[in-house]
């Protein structure tokens, strides 16, 4: 995980629990979707970044789901009290199987049977989200990212390697 002074940036199938109020989770979500959980009274939540599988059991989302609100429990949080909000799963490519849709409808399925209050969403569309989730109020900022401001590795170029001295070629 990225730190800076007030925000943890959270890769795919990471998790960060924050119990202070100046501080916020951030991710960039294409088909994966991120669950922002918290109890407003206790000012303790997390977000997680989940990306099922494309063929395989949703175990691994299931175990992800539970070591965010396991977590956010042991910081406080009373599982009555939790809310969270959802973020993401959005149709990037186009193939015969939407990703995106299949992330945004475990996650419903999973909060539902948990009895966890869904209290908003934006899931689905075609666009990459940048998400920013402050867990001690439980605030969100969502924007849509378009291809010009995702970033992009820079990769350097090579230096030419001058010779040290005089080289004679046959």
């Amino acid at each position: 995980m990225t730190r800076t002074a007030n925000s943890i940036y959270v890769p795919q199938g990471h998790f960060e629990v924050i119990s202070t109020s100046s501080a916020y989770a951030t991710a960039v979500l294409g088909s994966c979707v991120a669950a922002c959980l918290w109890d407003e009274n206790m000012n303790v939540g997390g977000m997680n970044h989940l990306l099922l599988p494309p063929e395989a059991a949703s175990d691994s989302g299931v175990n992800l789901m539970e070591l965010l609100i396991n977590s956010v429990l042991k910081n406080g949080a009373r599982k009555k009290q939790l809310k969270v909000k959802l973020f993401g799963g959005a149709r990037m490519i186009n193939t015969a199987s939407d990703i995106g849709a299949r992330n945004a409808e475990f996650a419903r399925e999973f909060f539902g049977f948990e009895g966890i209050d869904i209290i908003a969403e934006s899931l689905g569309g075609d666009k990459a989200r940048r998400i920013q989730f402050w867990p001690a109020t439980g605030k969100a900022r969502m924007r849509f990212v378009s291809d010009e401001t995702i970033e992009k590795p820079v990769v350097p170029r090579p230096k030419p390697v001058e010779p040290a001295g005089d080289i004679d070629l046959f």
